[in-house]
């Protein structure tokens, strides 16, 4: 399971700057959609884009390793493929 970290790092930041740094703040400053980064703050996670991982890690001065932590679990499902229609 990938776990997203971003409430970790925006406390981190925020406690570096000694004020909170809201969602709404850090979607102004990276172009990031606020409902993307409530996604990222559930258990579960989202599908994020690699550029806006990218954004976060700039906005907030961290890594990719701070951002985003790999928890091992059990394998997902695999994905099947559509059925074409052979008529």
């Amino acid at each position: 399971m990938i776990r997203f970290r971003l409430q970790e790092r925006l406390s981190d930041v925020g406690f570096r700057q000694q004020r909170r740094i809201t969602l709404d703040e850090v979607a102004a400053a990276t172009g990031i959609h606020r409902t993307t980064l409530s996604r990222m703050n559930r258990p579960t996670g989202a599908n994020i884009t690699t550029d806006n991982i990218d954004r976060l890690c700039h906005f907030l001065g961290c890594t990719l390793h701070e951002l985003v932590e790999y928890i091992p679990s059990e394998p997902p499902e695999p994905r099947k493929k559509a059925q074409r229609d052979e008529t």
